[in-house]
């Protein structure tokens, strides 16, 4: 009993850091020390500048040999477009026509960029950043095709062509990043002492501010006027999901940190960005906000069981 109360205690000890800045975020704008216009700015710095810099420096400073596992990445990628195609067929019998994009959207797209890794570093620390930040390249592209697939499919009134969506894909800064990262980390450059510790400062900036951000944009009053299908779909995204894809993961024999890392991408909450690209093609943007909200306060249980269970099993 001590030793599972022990395995709890450590397993809070990754989670709740996380969540505590998440749930902090929404006290903060809460009491009005925080809006709108701080949370716009400081996403956009957080996703131009410092998780980029925070993904290319874990990129470099990793053992390539160590953490690019291409069964990994390739088991990912089709554990995404198995899990893209269920959520499709499911939703056709529980959303309406018109909302069937955003669902499907909410029940797939995970936040691995920000909560995903910010679990994966605490849980792995280095081996986390730099392995999550090579599988986040794979994600960034696979997530935004399949979003702008099923999101067309159920507004065809709006436009958005392939050579716009590999423009915005090739110019993604994390994307740039990775791309830029590995081959200093194959060739071994050794960057500067004190460009290393800048760039440290700088990406230490990262984590909570995004984390702060993600709490401050969470509507409570939006959740209780309006949740509808959005429950199932934050159902889906935060148990239905990372329950299968992590057993399937363990079925083909993945353990340890890769089956680790695989379950908290697969178990983050809905992206924000899925809010945008509903709202840009006139789709229900309030049932996407809502899906946003309800797995982020999800998650903080849903994640935490899960790292819990893997580590009493010896998983994770």
């Amino acid at each position: 009993m001590s030793e599972l109360l022990a395995t709890f205690s450590d397993t809070l000890e990754t989670t709740l850091p996380v969540f505590a800045m998440v749930f902090l975020g929404m006290g903060l704008r809460r009491l009005g020390w925080i809006d709108q216009n701080f949370i716009a700015t400081a996403s956009a710095l957080v996703f131009k500048a410092t998780l980029p810099t925070l993904v290319f420096l874990a990129i470099i400073k990793a053992d390539l040999s160590a953490t690019l596992n291409a069964n990994m990445i390739f088991f990912y990628l089709a554990a995404t477009l198995g899990s893209f195609l269920a959520a499709w067929l499911w939703a056709i019998n529980r959303a309406p026509r018109d909302d069937r994009g955003v669902y499907v959207q909410g029940a797939f797209r995970g936040n691995c960029g920000i909560v995903g890794l910010a679990l994966a570093a605490n849980l792995y620390g280095d081996y986390g950043l730099s392995a999550g930040g090579l599988l986040l390249g794979l994600v960034i592209i696979s997530y935004n095709v399949l979003s702008v697939v099923v999101l067309l499919a159920y507004q065809p009134g709006k436009q958005m062509n392939a050579a716009t969506t590999l423009r915005d894909i090739v110019r993604n800064p994390l994307i740039i990043a990775v791309v830029v990262a590995v081959p200093f980390a194959g060739l071994k450059v050794a960057l500067p002492d004190w460009i290393m510790t800048s760039g440290n400062y700088f990406a230490s900036l990262t984590l909570p501010l995004a984390l702060l951000c993600i709490g401050g944009a969470v509507s409570l009053k939006a959740i209780r006027n309006d949740s509808g299908p959005a429950l199932g779909a934050a159902m889906w995204k935060m148990v239905t999901l990372p329950v299968a894809c992590t057993f399937a993961a363990w079925l083909l024999g993945f353990e340890g940190r890769e089956l680790g890392l695989m379950f908290l991408f697969f178990a983050s909450p809905t992206a924000a960005a899925s809010f945008v690209m509903v709202k840009a093609l006139g789709g229900n943007d309030r049932m996407a906000a809502n899906i946003i909200a309800l797995t982020t306060l999800l998650a903080s249980v849903t994640v935490t069981m899960g790292v819990f269970v893997l580590q009493i099993a010896g998983l994770g």
